[in-house]
């Protein structure tokens, strides 16, 4: 079995970001804690107020054990006091992609969640992996794709670029070039959100 994947969304009063980043990474480091911390970013376009957080587990074992920590925890993250809301959605990856890598070096993200007709994943995997080559100057910024294993089926994409300006030329290109997006993949969408978020520093 692959790696599981865990984006955590924090929500929290829109002059709280530094203090809610800092007691998340506070939380993410404490002895008992499990999983590889791959990003933690704050919204910029989108829902406002909201820390994504995103970890690669081993295994569904370790996954639901560090779900425990904080579902069980009167100060979940090290922010109770702060945070509004708190959501953990767990994910496996597109199995024909790589383990996403700790995020480092680009200015933007864009997280990219689309809600899925029920039995629209199949097609979507297909048309993905048939598009990811042939669209690789677009796709090379591609970090992570994932489905969803609770809740309503959906998928989730990660992405990071360098500005949004380069972001849209990748994709006006892309879609110039009839390279995306991946086909059959629109017609499963019931429903797209977009969100870009800047990367949180230390």
């Amino acid at each position: 079995m692959r790696e599981l994947y865990e984006l955590t969304t924090l929500a929290f009063p829109l002059l709280s970001a530094s203090e809610v980043a800092k007691a998340a990474r506070d939380w993410l480091s404490m002895p008992d804690a499990v999983g590889t911390l791959l990003g933690c970013w704050r919204t910029e376009i989108g829902p406002l107020g909201r820390m994504l957080i995103l970890r690669r587990f081993d295994d569904g074992a370790t996954l639901q054990r560090e779900r425990h920590r904080a579902l069980s925890s009167t100060n979940p993250f090290n922010a109770g006091g702060v945070i509004t809301a708190l959501e953990m959605d767990s994910y496996m990856p597109f199995p024909f992609l790589p383990p996403m890598r700790t995020a480092s070096h680009d200015a933007v993200y864009e997280f990219r969640t689309y809600k899925l007709k029920p039995g629209g994943l199949p097609p979507t995997l297909a048309g993905w992996e048939a598009a990811i080559a042939p669209a690789r100057d677009y796709t090379a910024h591609l970090k992570i794709n994932m489905y969803a294993i609770d809740g309503p089926p959906r998928i989730t994409h990660v992405w990071g670029f360098d500005s949004l300006a380069q972001r849209a030329a990748l994709r006006t290109a892309a879609y110039s070039a009839g390279l995306w997006p991946p086909k059959g993949g629109p017609e499963n969408i019931l429903e797209a959100i977009s969100v870009i978020a800047l990367p949180e520093v230390e």
